[in-house]
C-alpha cells in the first residue's frame, strides 16, 4: 500500500535551484511514483512478525477555523522538527476547456512571492506590474488585427514592455521565499499540482513555526502575480520536456484522452499548449480567488510541537482570510464504456505499451482488491507478470501495473517494455492470458499473505517520518480523507481469493480497455507523415 496510493499524473514545480527534491514524499507525479514503484519493485521482502501485529492507527487531531480553514495536526516529539503541508483541493479536474494548466501554473506563481516577500518596494512595483499588463494586451490586440496590423505601433509597444520589465526586474527579489526559509533550517521544499488537489511541502526546525504562519498566510491573502507572462514560457517549455518530447510522457497523455470522453480526467495536469499560450493574468487571479480560499485548504502539521500552541498561532495568522463560496463537485460521470479503444503513438523511441482499464474512486470497496491484483501481477520477482515476460519468456525489460487512487472513478494501468526483437503485440497478448488466469484460478493463500505483508510493510516503511506522515494525511485528506490511513490496512487484509477473482472479471476485460502502442518510427519519416 504505502508505494501505491501516491495520485496519478501530476507536475511538480521546478522553481529553484536550491529545490531539496524527495520524489518519494514530494513528488505527487504519476511519473515519479511509477519510479519509485520500480525501485520498491525488489525490496519488498516480507517484514517480520513485529511489524505486523501493530496496529495502524494515527491519532490525528482536528480543527477548523470559522472562516472554513482545516487543521490536521499530529505530535511526533523524536527530535525539534515539524513537517508542514498546505493541501489546496483544487487541480485539473476543476478546470475546463480552455484554461486547462491552469491549476499547475498557479502552482509556479505561488513562489513568486507576496506585496511583502520578493520585492523591494511594493508601491513602486504594483504600477509597474500595471502598465505591464496594459502593454501585454495592447501588443496582442494590435497583433490579432493580422494583416492590418500596425507594425510600428507594435514596435513601439514592445520596446515600452521592455523597459519597463527592466524595471520590474531591478525592484523584485528573486527567490527570496526559498532563501528566507533555507537561511533558516527550512528543507524539503516543494510543491505538486495533480488531477485532484495541490500540495506544498516545507519541513523546518520548531522554533520557526511563527515564520512559517507568517509566510504562508500571507501568500494565502496577498499573492502577487509576479513574472507571469515569463512564468508560462517556463510552463510551455516543462510541457516540452516532460510530454512532447518524452515517449512516455506522450503516450501516457494520449491514453488518458482517450480513456476519458467526458470526465475532466481525460486532459493533462500541465494543460493542452494552446490553453496555456491564452492563459490570462486576470482570469488566473481569478481562479486563485475561488479555489484557495480557506475554506478549500488543509494545513497538515507533524511533528515536535503542542497542538494547543499551533492551533494558536494559525488563528494568529489565518483567521481574517476571507472564506469563499463552496466549491462544488465535478458532476460529469464518464459513460460506461462499450468496446475496446487503440490509440498508436508514432515516435523515434523503442516501442511501448500501456493499458487502462476503467475502475471506481478511492473510496470504494473494491479498491482494496484492486491493490492486491496489482502487487498479484507485478509487484516483486515472484509476480506473474515479471516471472512471465521478464524471467521466463524474457520478452520484456520492464512491466508495472497500477492501481490507481483518485477521488473520482480513475483507471487500472498496466505499463510493459518489449524486449527486442520481441514486439508490443506478443507482449501485449501474454498480459491478457496472465489476466485471464487470474478471473479463473484463486491465488494461494501463500501468494495473498505475501502480497498483504509486502503492502503492509511498505505503507508502515512510507509513516515512518514526519515528512512521510505529513504527506500521506495530506494525500489522503485530498481525496478521501485522512482516516482512510486508518482502515486501510484492515481492508487489504480482508481480501480474499473469490475478491481478486471477482474484481478482475468485473474491470479487467476487452470491452472496458483502452491501449495506446508507441510506434518506433524513425524522425524522417515521422515529419513525412504529418505533411500527409
Amino acid at each position: 500500500m504505502g508505494n501505491k496510493f501516491y495520485g496519478r499524473h501530476s507536475e511538480r514545480s521546478e522553481e529553484s535551484p536550491h529545490e531539496t527534491l524527495r520524489p518519494a514524499q514530494g513528488d505527487k507525479s504519476f511519473l515519479g511514483r511509477l519510479l519509485i514503484c520500480t525501485l520498491l519493485f525488489c525490496l519488498l521482502l516480507v517484514p517480520p512478525l513485529p511489524l505486523l501485529a501493530q496496529e495502524l492507527k494515527l491519532d490525528v487531531k482536528e480543527h477548523v477555523l470559522k472562516n472554513g480553514l482545516k487543521v490536521l495536526t499530529l505530535e511526533r516529539h523524536k527530535s525539534p522538527t515539524v513537517s508542514l503541508r498546505i493541501v489546496y483541493k483544487v487541480g485539473s479536474v476543476n478546470e475546463r476547456p480552455g484554461i486547462t494548466g491552469v491549476s499547475h501554473l498557479f502552482e509556479h506563481m505561488m513562489f513568486k512571492g507576496t506585496k511583502l516577500f520578493g520585492t523591494k518596494d511594493w508601491s513602486i512595483e504594483e504600477p509597474l506590474l500595471k502598465r505591464e499588463d496594459e502593454l501585454v494586451v495592447a501588443v496582442e490586440g494590435e497583433r490579432h488585427k493580422g494583416a492590418s496590423a500596425d507594425q510600428g505601433k507594435i514596435k513601439a509597444l514592445e520596446t515600452e514592455l521592455e523597459e519597463v520589465r527592466k524595471k520590474l526586474k531591478d525592484v523584485t527579489v528573486k527567490d527570496e521565499l526559498w532563501s528566507i526559509y533555507m537561511s533558516h533550517g527550512g528543507t524539503g521544499l516543494n510543491a505538486s499540482t495533480g488531477e485532484d488537489a495541490t500540495f506544498y511541502y516545507c519541513d523546518l526546525p520548531t522554533n520557526k513555526l511563527e515564520l512559517w504562519g507568517l509566510i504562508e498566510s500571507d501568500r494565502m491573502k496577498n499573492m502577487v502575480l509576479r513574472e507571469f507572462y515569463s512564468e508560462k514560457d517556463v510552463v510551455m517549455e516543462e510541457r516540452r520536456l516532460r510530454t512532447e518530447t518524452s515517449p512516455f510522457g506522450l503516450l501516457l497523455e494520449q491514453l488518458r484522452a482517450a480513456t476519458f470522453t467526458a470526465h475532466p480526467y481525460s486532459w493533462p495536469v500541465i494543460g493542452w499548449r494552446s490553453d496555456i499560450n491564452a492563459l490570462t493574468k486576470e482570469g488566473t487571479k481569478e481562479y486563485f480567488t475561488r479555489y484557495y480560499a480557506p475554506n478549500n485548504a488543509v494545513l497538515i502539521a507533524v511533528g515536535d510541537f503542542q497542538t494547543q500552541e499551533f492551533i494558536k498561532l494559525v488563528e494568529k495568522y489565518f483567521s481574517d482570510i476571507p472564506s469563499q463560496p463552496p466549491i462544488p463537485e465535478v458532476e460529469t460521470v464518464e459513460p460506461e464504456q462499450r468496446g475496446e479503444r487503440r490509440v498508436y503513438v508514432e515516435y523515434d523511441a523503442n516501442p511501448n505499451v500501456a493499458i487502462a482499464y476503467h475502475k471506481p474512486q478511492v473510496t470504494h470497496p473494491d479498491q482494496y482488491a484492486l491493490e492486491v491484483v496489482e502487487s498479484l501481477l507485478s509487484s516483486g520477482r515472484t509476480a506473474r507478470l515479471y516471472k512471465t515476460l521478464i524471467e521466463e519468456k524474457r520478452m520484456a525489460v520492464m512491466v508495472r501495473s497500477y492501481a490507481g487512487a483518485s477521488r473520482y472513478p480513475d483507471t487500472f494501468y498496466v505499463f510493459v517494455t518489449p524486449r527486442h526483437p520481441h514486439t508490443a503485440e506478443e507482449v501485449e497478448q501474454v498480459i491478457y492470458e496472465e489476466i485471464e488466469k487470474l478471473k479463473k484460478e484463486p491465488p494461494s493463500q501463500w501468494e495473498l499473505e505475501k502480497i498483504k505483508n509486502q503492502l503492509e510493510a511498505g505503507f508502515i516503511r512510507g509513516l515512518d517520518s514526519n515528512n512521510g506522515l505529513a504527506d500521506e494525511i495530506g494525500y489522503y485528506e485530498s481525496i478521501a480523507g485522512w482516516e482512510y490511513i486508518n482502515i486501510a490496512l484492515e481492508k487489504i487484509k480482508a481480501v480474499t481469493a473469490e475478491d481478486v477473482m471477482r474484481v478482475a472479471r468485473k474491470y479487467l476485460t476487452k470491452t472496458n480497455r483502452t491501449v495506446a502502442t508507441l510506434v518506433k518510427v524513425a524522425k524522417e519519416e515521422a515529419k513525412e507523415g504529418s505533411k500527409q
